[in-house]
């Protein structure tokens, strides 16, 4: 792993950001890591590993200071992304998945809704994106939720699915269509739902492949009253602010995937190190140093891309959509395949639950699906060089 840990000393952080990570790693190493397998198994909520992540304060990375936060940039919390989803792809996204709901209301939400709502984010709540919906995946003006004003309220009526700690987040950023608006994309608006609103209900929660200890619910809203105040910018603003989220959570995703791609990257060298096969070792057979030769380059490659998006992001760039794409579906991509090769590598035992690559092959999976399919990004990216 030579090359990687010079990669890491490279990257030049300081001496609070160092700190910040090394902690992290500690606690990846000492609580997420040895839960994550008996988390999988079971398929509940992590709740311990998520106590300990808000031991550290973690969601106060994203948080700004007057709202109870200690900002840090991008970059960082990319690292510890990775290094969270390394040790648990569950555990991972749950904290991925609060910087993603919360981002548009940091961004562009009111002093008023800010100085309300973050402090509960900054002090270790969670949060949510609701999105996707049954008919609305990839294309999000097919949503159907509506947004009815009614006075000093907003009533939601409508449902969403595959939302991802819609069951248990404090605050979630919810996206519908306001009903004076007919027009499909000018419709769609934003608002801060919070946990416990009547006619808010949890209808089931999905049984996955894999990130099974990451819950994943499916939601209804029925007559359902939220007060104006946590309407996020103006009725019809919910397509510009879903965008420039994406841009943001895209990166993010590719970080989880990457924390994926390098525990499959890590395991599949140990093994291949220790076991033999005809008297030599698995790692001595020149087509496997090709496969390693090939991957290692290729996770080096995307480290070093989303280490530029991420600085992107860092200098206050607002167009870097096609790169935060390319980011998403090579790290997701990759993910997968490094955790395939891991697999085949164990051979038999790659197949059996007694390894983590079998926990890794299923995780790494949603990574190509989530956050828009890397067919919609290869279309997204393919058409930008399209002459107007």
């Amino acid at each position: 792993m030579k090359i990687f840990d010079q990669l890491e000393r490279r990257r030049g952080w300081d001496d609070t950001e160092q700190l910040i990570l090394d902690q992290v790693r500690r606690l990846a190493e000492t609580v997420i890591a040895p839960n994550a397998a008996a988390y999988d198994r079971s398929g509940e909520f992590p709740w311990d590993n998520v106590r300990a992540i808000n031991e550290l304060g973690l969601n106060a990375l994203f948080v700004p200071e007057p709202y109870g936060g200690s900002p840090m940039p991008f970059r960082l919390y990319a690292a510890v992304v990775k290094i969270i989803s390394e040790a648990c792809a569950s555990t991972g996204i749950i904290y991925a998945t609060t910087y993603h709901g919360m981002k548009p209301l940091i961004d562009v939400g009111s002093e008023e809704q800010k100085a309300r709502l973050l402090p509960r984010i900054a002090e270790g709540g969670l949060g949510s994106l609701a999105i996707t919906e049954p008919g609305a995946g990839s294309d999000a003006t097919g949503m159907r939720t509506s947004f009815r004003p009614d006075g000093d309220e907003i009533v939601i009526d409508g449902g969403k699915t595959f939302i991802t700690s819609g069951d248990v987040a404090d605050l979630i950023l919810l996206f519908g269509k306001w009903s004076e608006i007919d027009d499909a994309k000018a419709a769609i608006s934003v608002m801060v739902l919070e946990k416990g609103t009547p006619g808010f209900e949890v209808v089931r929660l999905e049984e996955k492949m894999g990130h099974r200890a990451s819950s994943t619910a499916a939601l209804s809203f029925t007559d359902c009253r939220v007060p104006r105040a946590n309407l996020i910018g103006e009725p019809g603003d919910g397509l510009r602010i879903l965008l420039s989220s994406l841009n943001k959570s895209r990166p993010s995703v590719a970080a989880h995937a990457l924390g994926i791609a390098h525990a499959a990257f890590k395991d599949a060298v140990g093994y291949m190190n220790e076991r033999r096969q005809g008297g030599r070792r698995v790692i001595d057979f020149q087509g496997n140093q090709f496969t390693l030769a090939d991957l290692a380059t290729d996770l080096a490659m995307a480290d070093a891309w989303l280490d530029y998006v991420a600085g992107l992001i860092d200098s206050g760039s607002t167009d870097f959509g096609i790169e935060a794409s390319m980011a998403k579906m090579r790290g997701s991509d990759l993910a997968m395949r490094i955790a395939t090769e891991a697999v085949q590598m164990y051979g038999g035992y790659g197949y059996c639950t007694d390894y983590r690559v079998e926990r890794l092959m299923r995780d790494a999976k949603i990574t190509q699906i989530w956050e828009g399919t890397n067919q919609v990004h290869r279309q997204l990216i393919g058409r930008s060089f399209a002459a107007k």
